[in-house]
């Protein structure tokens, strides 16, 4: 059996899958949020204002165009890495994950401000 390019980097690449799995976890997690947030308020709670139909459902929706974009950017990611791996010029983003713990962490205060507002 021939070796391959990418045979040489074994770990590596192996590091770089389970960091890409991480992240499409991350953003599994993230529009579960979203659907939990519609089904907690369409759900749970009795009373409906037109301000929390409309809180909930633009909450559900960026966590679900957020979970979108992580899945994307980091499909993106996953193979820019593996390239750069395998042509041994490797060097650490620290710009996406900036934007991706951003994307989460505003996914999560708008989530937190939500549950704050609707159950006060």
């Amino acid at each position: 059996m021939e070796k391959t390019k990418s045979s040489k980097f074994i770990q590596q690449h192996l590091a770089n899958e389970r960091t890409y799995l991480a992240w499409v976890r991350t953003a599994i997690a993230i529009i579960g949020i979203g659907f939990l947030v519609i089904n907690l308020h369409f759900n749970f709670l009795p009373q409906h204002s037109a301000k929390a139909d409309l809180a909930a459902n633009v909450v559900g929706i960026i966590a679900v165009i957020s979970g979108l974009f992580v899945i994307g950017f980091s499909t993106y990611s996953y193979f820019a890495k593996s390239k750069t791996i395998d042509n041994e010029v490797f060097k650490p983003e620290k710009n996406s994950i900036l934007v991706l713990t951003g994307i989460i962490a505003v996914t999560m205060i708008i989530f937190g401000l939500y549950v704050t507002f609707i159950f006060l």
